[in-house]
């Protein structure tokens, strides 16, 4: 709408003396005079509207905002030939449409080899008509059109005709502008996100833990592990010597996914998730700890949706386990498995700490021991890889208290199975609680990235 007006102050402030090529000279009155000012004005907010705009146009494949592009492209050379004559110190009268005539000649509208904005889809062309206008068309991916400027002097009309009928030129701008403002603003939340993601630096290592102290069973028990009290946890099961001696490396040659990502409880969320929305759940979070690994760490990751725990939480580990044996199956190459939950927590209990000036959810691993205090052992939940999940909980601990000091909690054993048996390199992680914010879940998933690619490169 402000470039149909400015035309408009344009066309009355040319009849009213503005220089026009080829025209007799009006003497100078004071309306002239103020409506040169206005012209002026009016010129200068059209560049301040327009010309910031030119690097963030783009086309949509579901929009093209065709004119909105030829307008800002003509402009270009308008601006270019105004400042180099300012440069000269040469004072230049010239009307915007002696402009886009000139331009048309020179071969500014010439075709799409010249437009920047140009798709393999559809291409801006135009050229001069006579001395009386200029005659454009206009093609994309969303319908045909043209704009056509015509009559003698200053005096024109237009019109932009699609399949889905015609609208007068401002509206087409004003809708045109609206769509790139909403463009820009998606942008820029899509850059501040990104800049609060991009800002993690994987630590150095900030604590040394004294090994040798952990060969005493209660001194491991107090730094590492949290016991519940139905189950039992011996010095047979819990051998530090053990546990580093295990080889927690993995290759990521072979072609295929080397990280295997699920919910057993794929319903949980956090204080401010939208309900209906997986994005700010804790299959939200796994999404983030996938992209982190992929990207950052070179990993192929799968993400298994699968969800068992929809109408209730009862029997979700038996109902999850032929799904995950299949996937498992059908993707020999997966060597991790990593079964993501958030935990339960009383109300006054937060689990959070700032890292590095972000808000960051601790993080809690988890070992079932297939072991009760009241059966024993528990023979039909057999877990022929409990020694080397309990490993690999282990080293991921330790990577997290020298590098993290104070995000990891101690490591939860319990009574049952859990499906750990499924890997010997299975993970099952507790990641902040109910109360924790969806952004201190995100968080917390760049640390933790951190601590898995130190422990199965063998870096660190």
């Amino acid at each position: 709408m402000l470039l149909a007006l400015f035309v408009g102050v344009q066309v009355i402030a040319n009849r009213c003396g503005a220089v026009v090529p080829n025209a007799e000279q009006k003497p100078d009155t004071i309306g002239n005079t103020m409506l040169k000012s206005l012209a002026e004005e009016m010129e200068s907010r059209v560049y301040g509207q327009f010309l910031p705009s030119v690097a963030f146009s783009e086309e949509s494949s579901n929009r093209t905002c065709w004119l909105l592009q030829a307008q800002i492209h003509s402009l270009l050379p308008f601006y270019g030939f105004i400042a180099d004559q300012a440069a000269d110190e040469r004072e230049v009268s010239l009307d915007f449409r002696t402009l886009l005539l000139a331009e048309a000649e020179e071969g500014g509208y010439g075709g799409a080899s010249q437009d920047p904005f140009r798709s393999e889809e559809g291409s801006v062309s135009g050229g001069i008509e006579g001395e009386v206008g200029v005659l454009g068309q206009i093609t994309g991916t969303t319908g045909t059109g043209q704009w056509t400027e015509e009559g003698s002097g200053n005096q024109g009309t237009g019109q932009w005709t699609d399949s889905a009928g015609s609208a007068e030129l401002g509206d087409i701008m004003d809708n045109a502008m609206g769509e790139t403002l909403e463009e820009l603003l998606r942008a820029e939340n899509e850059a501040a996100l990104q800049m609060q993601i991009s800002s993690f630096i994987p630590h150095g290592i900030q604590n040394q833990v004294n090994l040798d102290t952990l060969n005493d069973y209660n001194t491991l028990i107090q730094q590492f592990y949290s016991v519940d009290a139905n189950t039992m946890a011996g010095s047979d099961q819990l051998n530090v010597s053990r546990f580093l001696q295990a080889d927690m490396t993995i290759s990521k040659d072979s072609p295929g996914p080397q990280i295997l990502i699920y919910h057993t409880h794929s319903q949980e969320a956090f204080s401010d998730s939208v309900p209906g929305d997986e994005a700010t759940s804790i299959m939200g979070v796994g999404d983030r700890l996938t992209e982190i690994l992929t990207l950052d760490y070179g990993y192929e990751v799968l993400h298994y949706r699968g969800k068992y725990d929809v109408e209730s939480r009862d029997n979700a580990y038996a109902n999850a386990l032929p799904d995950i044996e299949q996937v498992l199956e059908e993707n020999p190459t997966i060597q991790v498995v990593i079964d993501l939950h958030r935990d339960e927590m009383p109300e006054g209990t937060r689990l959070v700490m700032d890292l590095d000036g972000r808000p960051t959810a601790r993080f809690m691993f988890f070992n079932g021991l297939s072991r009760t205090r009241k059966t024993g052992n528990i023979a039909y939940l057999y877990n022929e890889n409990l020694d080397s999940n309990l490993a690999f909980s282990f080293q991921m601990q330790l990577k997290a208290m020298e590098y993290y000091p104070g995000l990891t909690r101690r490591i939860y054993l319990k009574g049952y199975r859990y499906n750990m048996h499924l890997s010997p390199k299975y993970l099952l992680i507790e990641l902040g609680a109910q109360n924790n914010t969806v952004e201190e879940a995100m968080n917390a998933c760049d640390p933790l990235a951190h601590i898995l690619d130190m422990v199965l490169s063998g870096d660190g």
